[in-house]
């Protein structure tokens, strides 16, 4: 081989180099970036997720709504959040039980399956219990907790892939909020898996709505129910 043939082959071993370097650099960049909202919702919920045996006093546990069933029974998922709320009421830690949810949800009205299964087999006092059928998101569930019934402290219950978004989403709203980890025995490893890719998608939105300072899809006038509901128990 020729010397030129040679530095040609070399510059051309050079050139791909710095273009595989390159495109690397890319690449870091922009998993970065789709991961810049994820990384956000899990570090500002550290130290504010707690699992229900350890979980902190507060009058007031959000519960959030998910699927229910055609029957009109909550979900799997969503049984697991109630049965958690239930314990922290039986235990002193929490008073009042807020369910959001949507009330015209694809698989059925959220709250008031909610409600019947708190107060029903779970045996909450129906008194204990607000249903706010307008928290189409968690976002919203966290904004309409605060501006329509006037909460300030509470504890959030949802499922481990959800909670640091939820608890990130209500604090950054300026909710003093830990969250709880729901029970979910019927969780299989693969569900799990799937709902957390669900979420590290979702946390984007959830930067946005933050960043945007989004207002409620449904406005509603204050609400007493829960400060009621407080003086009542």
């Amino acid at each position: 081989m020729t010397g030129s043939r040679q530095a040609a082959v070399r510059g051309w071993i050079t050139r791909r180099r710095r273009l595989l370097r390159r495109l690397a650099v890319a690449a870091v960049i922009a998993l970065l970036l789709v991961s810049g909202p994820w990384l956000w919702t899990t570090f500002a919920a550290h130290g504010h997720v707690y699992d229900e045996a350890d979980a902190p006093a507060a009058d007031v546990v959000i519960v959030l709504g998910t699927e229910v069933l055609p029957d009109g029974q909550p979900s799997a998922r969503l049984a697991g959040r109630l049965e958690t709320a239930a314990a922290l009421v039986r235990s002193g830690r929490a008073r009042v039980v807020l369910v959001s949810g949507d009330g015209n949800g694809v698989s059925g009205d959220e709250p008031a399956a909610m409600t019947a299964y708190l107060t029903g087999r779970l045996g909450v006092d129906p008194r204990r219990v607000v249903g706010d059928p307008a928290g189409l998101d968690t976002y919203d569930s966290c904004i309409r907790a605060r501006d329509v019934y006037g909460v300030e402290r509470a504890l959030v219950v949802t499922q481990s892939y959800h909670v640091s978004r939820a608890v990130t989403l209500c604090r950054h709203l300026g909710l003093d909020v830990d969250g709880v980890t729901a029970r979910c025995p019927s969780c299989s490893t693969w569900l799990i898996a799937r709902k957390s890719a669900r979420d590290y998608l979702a946390s984007a939105k959830a930067a946005w709505d933050a960043v945007r300072r989004r207002p409620p899809a449904v406005s509603s006038p204050d609400s007493p129910a829960v400060e009621d509901a407080l003086r009542g128990t």
